[in-house]
């Protein structure tokens, strides 16, 4: 892997854990919890959030960079368990911001790239796609550089977004829910997901099933990505 391909990873993961962590932040904001706000992180600057979590978004990062191909890490934001107590539906919102970050840029970087295809400066259906390099310029030069910006960010967001949709404790899916429940069942659930054991069982559950889902949907994103393409 070449030094700047190992740049372009570490850049796009920390912008979209950074939305992914703002957005979160912003709507707890906007619904009436400023724990988030007061720590500086409804903020696109990367600052505050890799100060608040370092291994996630320093070190865990770049060994799973080397040791699997791709990049993965996180990072927090706090929130008011006693303003989630009295707000079922805004914290299950608040849960929902996140990934849903993660799903608008996954849908803006699809455009782009079609936008690409259509204006000739990109090559349409690729013959052999990997998570790095899912879009090919039309000619050598300086659009091979934008080609894997947009192919990073691409797989980046699909592997937050999948992951972090996930329903398992301490992961934004298991929130979710509370979207739907009414404020005697979403209590019951809240002190359900934040018993420690269930979050310890909750990550080895999501990373065992993130392990089995993900080339499967990342398939079927080629395949959405490249209608025709006939990826398997």
């Amino acid at each position: 892997m070449s030094f700047e391909e190992i740049i372009i990873w570490y850049f796009v993961f920390i912008f979209s854990t950074v939305l992914h962590e703002a957005s979160h932040a912003f709507i707890a904001f906007k619904f009436g919890d400023t724990t988030a706000h007061n720590e500086g992180l409804v903020s696109l600057n990367p600052i505050p959030h890799m100060k608040r979590e370092p291994m996630g978004t320093i070190i865990i990062p770049f060994i799973s960079l080397f040791s699997f191909g791709w990049m993965i890490g996180w990072a927090k934001t706090p929130y008011s368990l006693r303003w989630a107590d009295v707000n079922i539906k805004k914290a299950g919102i608040m849960a929902a911001a996140g990934p849903i970050s993660n799903l608008v840029l996954l849908l803006i970087t699809s455009l782009i790239i079609h936008l690409g295809i259509g204006i000739g400066i990109f090559n349409p259906h690729p013959f052999h796609v990997k998570i790095s390099s899912l879009v090919l310029a039309a000619e050598p030069g300086q659009l091979e550089f934008l080609t894997k910006i947009l192919s990073i960010m691409f797989s980046m967001n699909l592997i937050l977004f999948i992951f972090n949709i996930l329903p398992f404790p301490p992961l934004d899916g298991s929130g979710i829910p509370l979207i739907f429940l009414d404020d005697e069942k979403g209590k019951r659930y809240l002190e359900l997901t934040r018993k420690p054991s269930y979050s310890i069982i909750g990550l080895f559950a999501s990373w065992l099933l993130f392990g089995f889902l993900f080339i499967q949907i990342f398939i079927f994103a080629m395949n959405l990505l490249y209608p025709g393409g006939h990826y398997s």
